[in-house]
């Protein structure tokens, strides 16, 4: 069987084809970052009048800051229940959507309309919901004895954040998953079945497995959404506080260069989380994809 394989005559044409993503990849990605890394080793005053070359001063620092060091252990806590609690629902929610035979197109064009919702606009929703003054759920609330305060509350803050955050991820993960569900033949479920399997061990044994490249995908691409894409939900919902307990990496990348107007610990912050989502990425690709079955 002979293959068929694209020739261009002209050895010109495939660079301009690759000319504008590489440009937009140059002008919105190499450039910014290559900025971040220069300006990570300087000290720059307020104005950007000054600047001097420090080396590694800033990192230093940031290593010697207790408020650092507690912004990363409350990323790491944010970014794993982010994920959890967003594949476990949209996977659950995919199960029943895929039972449905008739009206599941339904049900999934209705259950993918949150991730046309801006995080911005997410977070406030959840602002409004749970808003202690205005808010319906802090009142239904009150009748179990939890009383909801996220202005004061560390703990209700990191819990309102995080459900907002993982609400607005929810119908990406779901669409993939339904996607995933659907290509697993139906005959393994049917075989498993004849031999007495029932439906929890039929799904664990035979199906999740199947899912496992889909699940290794959306674990990637849902821990970069918690380090990277939640600075819109946070900063509507929450703004860091109380006290600094919302302040998660990427918030405080902004808190301390644009508030603060700290250009060199902020350059520095922004490497540092670059780097920590590069050393896990290659680490699921390294370590977690070998238990993946494609």
């Amino acid at each position: 069987m002979q293959t068929k394989r694209t020739i261009f005559p002209n050895r010109v044409l495939p660079y301009l084809l690759l000319t504008p993503q590489m440009l937009i990849t140059l002008i919105f990605f190499i450039w910014p970052a290559g900025q971040a890394v220069k300006s990570s080793f300087e000290r720059e005053d307020p104005f950007g009048f000054k600047t001097q070359f420090i080396w590694f001063q800033n990192y230093t620092k940031l290593f010697a800051d207790p408020s650092y060091l507690n912004s990363v252990g409350r990323t790491a806590v944010f970014a794993v229940s982010v994920t959890v609690i967003s594949m476990s629902v949209s996977l659950l929610l995919a199960i029943a959507v895929n039972r449905l035979l008739r009206t599941g197109r339904i049900y999934t064009t209705l259950l993918v309309w949150p991730y046309a919702v801006a995080p911005v606009v997410a977070g406030i929703l959840w602002w409004f919901m749970f808003n202690p003054s205005i808010g319906i759920l802090p009142y239904l609330l009150s009748f179990a004895g939890i009383d909801w305060n996220h202005r004061v509350n560390a703990g209700n803050a990191m819990t309102l954040i995080v459900l907002a955050s993982s609400w607005k991820q929810i119908s990406y993960n779901f669409l993939f998953f339904v996607a995933g569900l659907q290509s697993v033949p139906q005959s393994l479920s049917e075989a498993a079945a004849i031999d007495g399997a029932g439906p929890f061990k039929r799904f664990w044994t035979i199906i999740f497995p199947l899912l496992s490249p889909t699940t290794f995908f959306l674990m990637i691409v849902n821990i970069n959404y918690a380090m990277f894409d939640t600075f819109g939900t946070i900063d509507a919902t929450t703004s860091g506080g109380p006290a600094q307990s919302t302040n998660i990496l990427v918030y405080k990348v902004y808190s301390d260069g644009f508030l603060g107007l700290n250009i060199g610990s902020s350059s520095a912050q922004s490497v540092l989380l670059m780097g920590i989502v590069i050393v896990l990425t290659v680490i699921q690709f390294r370590w977690v994809e070998r238990r993946v079955q494609y």
